[in-house]
């Protein structure tokens, strides 16, 4: 019986209609953290014994790829900062870090342990049939960091919402991060595809992490329909061109009352600083640690850029004016030039 299998045609032999299991199994993927989607329709795990298959069916194969605690003391007379809540989660650490473009898994897991990161985004992908056996990236994270699944990839509706009921399947907590992209070029947002997609997932419970613009009003609209933290870009994905534009960035910011994380654009630790001094709740970065020349190294500067931007923040910085003296004159031995 042929069946299309991951977009490409499939052979299943044997008697008697197949199922999930019988095709898992015939896959070597018998008990393998995967979700199965058949002719569009996801087949929970509990199903896949029962669940037949027909020729001509179309099957997905899917599982997640590659897309510490940093805790204050009591120094600062203010005391320690406040977690970071969103939805049902709380972390201490304010960055969270992709899992894409790494040289390997080994290197990919330092880079996430010398961040501190507590929440790492992973992309779901088809399930590599030809691959050799070994360990993949969900067995390298096992539980040690909050996965935060995102719809990377993904240029409609449609497609995101399909790709995180997947997700849900592979028994990832409801905790998400939505893009839907406009163009492969330029990777920026499509808002009017991203609101579409985030009223259907907010009806089904998901929490939602919203990458879009720098655009205020977008962002109070995609809050309005129930985005548990929204995600405007420091610049489009991958440039490194850091905060662009602030100004809107503030904006945003005030007229919050849902967590606004930087996504997006982050070239080095110094955007990081600039970012979370503007009042932004966290930064999402990848490409900037894992294209480094020295990812580990760079992961530690993140690390320590956004715990400095941060600080400045919350000890709110001294005004900016004209030039003037900074000492006190009074008393001094000279006369001023």
């Amino acid at each position: 019986m042929r069946i299309t299998l991951n977009g490409e045609s499939h052979e299943i032999t044997g008697d008697g209609a197949p199922t999930v299991n019988v095709l898992l199994q015939s896959l070597g993927l018998a008990g393998s953290r995967v979700a199965v989607e058949v002719n569009g329709d996801v087949v929970p795990k509990d199903a896949h014994a029962d669940h037949a298959l027909a020729a001509g069916d179309r099957v997905e194969v899917v599982t997640f790829v590659g897309g510490g605690d940093v805790a204050e003391d009591t120094l600062f007379a203010s005391g320690p900062d406040e977690p970071l809540i969103i939805g049902g989660h709380s972390f201490s650490s304010r960055l969270f870090v992709g899992t894409g473009k790494y040289a390997s898994n080994e290197e990919t897991v330092r880079a996430l342990e010398v961040s501190g990161t507590q929440c790492v985004t992973v992309a779901l992908r088809r399930v590599d049939l030809k691959r050799e056996e070994g360990p993949n990236l969900l067995d390298a994270l096992g539980d040690r960091w909050t996965l935060l699944p995102n719809t990377a990839g993904c240029f409609s509706a449609d497609d995101a919402v399909r790709t995180l009921r997947l997700a849900r399947e592979l028994g990832i907590a409801e905790l998400v991060k939505l893009e839907v992209l406009a163009d492969p070029q330029s990777l920026l947002p499509d808002v009017a595809e991203t609101l579409v997609a985030l009223k259907t997932l907010v009806a089904e419970d998901f929490t939602c992490l919203v990458y879009t613009n720098d655009d205020p009003v977008t962002a109070r609209k995609l809050e309005d329909a129930g985005a548990a933290a929204v995600m405007p870009l420091g610049s489009a994905i991958g440039t490194g061109l850091g905060i662009l534009n602030p100004i809107n960035i503030e904006l945003i910011v005030e007229r919050a009352s849902v967590p606004i994380i930087v996504d997006a654009g982050v070239g080095t630790a110094s955007d990081v600083a600039v970012a979370m001094e503007l009042g932004v709740d966290g930064v999402l970065l990848n490409t900037a640690i894992a294209k480094a020349d020295d990812p580990i190294r760079m992961a530690a500067a993140m690390r320590d850029g956004c715990i400095a931007g941060r600080n400045a923040f919350l000890a709110g910085r001294m005004p900016r004016g004209r030039p003037a003296p900074s000492s006190p004159t009074a008393g001094v031995i000279t006369d001023p030039a």
